[in-house]
């Protein structure tokens, strides 16, 4: 055993809270008009079908773990906490490649605290608020005082660029959180998580055994989103003792803006603001919230004590969902 044993919880606390977010987005950007001239369709046209006008794709040196990091540097340093205050590091992403280890292992050791646990959890692009739970319900009981969960994507890496159906939709990046107790006699600020999985509709996402390429049947899947998912972000409400008319925000996985719109609608929150950060950045899965909800702040649409509503499905099929306070 190397790198010494991580700090000890100290017992139970009353609740957990967001502490800080932070983000990384790669340089490159694609335009709609570039991806739809490859497969000879129009600005317009994707447009339409998807809603992003642009999409960020990683390079050759920005790597899953080298994303990771930097977003959780980010969030480190929003939190106003130390690294070696973290005991537990959660990597959220379904896009690990031929990296080796435990890609949580990595980010924790390029923080400088290789004693922390660390552990990736893959549920597509649910997994941000998986890990948002898993490290809420941690620190809830006391076995972590400082979490740490990143939720990191190269969507390209599993992409095949001539699949019209997902090169139009998928981009790069990474999205972080720190979590940590509730102060003393205040309430629980990451509510109770509402999260399922049908797995044996798994088929309409999925990796081709053969070429390890991403194929999805779009239309099924928006239709299964947009008649499942609204339900799931409301009894994440009920959970919380919250209604959709409390909240501030709604952030929805960035699937599309088709769908996003469609969940909105149907919770009727016509006072709250709705993250379309997918607009620029694409569909980064896991990654989408954290970068959504880290845009709504940099935007100054949200402000701090802000309840907001985070909504994950994708891939599996996965679902999740919570709310929150801004930090």
């Amino acid at each position: 055993m190397t790198g010494g044993v991580g700090p000890v919880a100290d017992g139970p606390v009353g609740g957990a809270r967001l502490l800080g977010l932070g983000s990384y987005r790669p340089q490159r950007t694609v335009t709609a008009e570039e991806v739809g001239r490859r497969f000879g369709r129009s600005e317009q046209w994707v447009l339409a079908r998807t809603g992003f006008a642009t999409r960020r794709v990683a390079g050759p040196d920005e790597t899953l773990v080298g994303m990771a990091l930097a977003a959780a540097r980010d969030a480190l340093a929003d939190s106003g906490r130390p690294a070696h205050d973290v005991d537990l590091v959660i990597v959220a992403t379904c896009t690990t490649g031929p990296a080796p280890g435990v890609i949580a292992g990595h980010v924790a050791a390029g923080l400088g605290v290789p004693g922390a646990a660390a552990v990736d959890l893959n549920a597509a692009c649910a997994g941000f608020c998986y890990g948002l739970a898993a490290a809420a319900d941690s620190v809830r009981a006391g076995t972590a005082r400082c979490a740490l969960v990143v939720a990191a994507e190269r969507m390209s890496d599993i992409l095949d660029p001539d699949d019209l159906g997902t090169a139009v939709i998928f981009g790069d990046g990474a999205g972080a959180a720190v979590v940590g107790p509730a102060e003393p006699g205040e309430p629980a600020e990451i509510g109770p998580v509402a999260w399922g999985n049908d797995g044996a509709r798994a088929d309409l996402i999925e990796l081709e055994p053969a070429s390890q390429r991403l194929r999805m049947q779009g239309q099924a899947v928006f239709r299964w989103a947009t008649e499942n998912i609204a339900r799931v972000a409301l009894a994440a409400c009920e959970r919380a003792g919250v209604t959709p008319t409390d909240l501030a925000a709604v952030v929805p996985h960035q699937a599309n803006l088709r769908i996003v719109n469609s969940i909105a609608g149907k919770l009727g929150v016509p006072d709250a603001v709705v993250a379309r950060d997918g607009a620029e950045s694409g569909n980064t899965s896991a990654a989408s919230i954290p970068l959504a909800l880290d845009r709504l702040r940099e935007q100054k649409v949200v402000q701090a004590g802000d309840l907001a509503l985070l909504v994950g499905y994708g891939a599996g099929l996965t679902w999740a969902a919570q709310v929150v306070r801004v930090p």
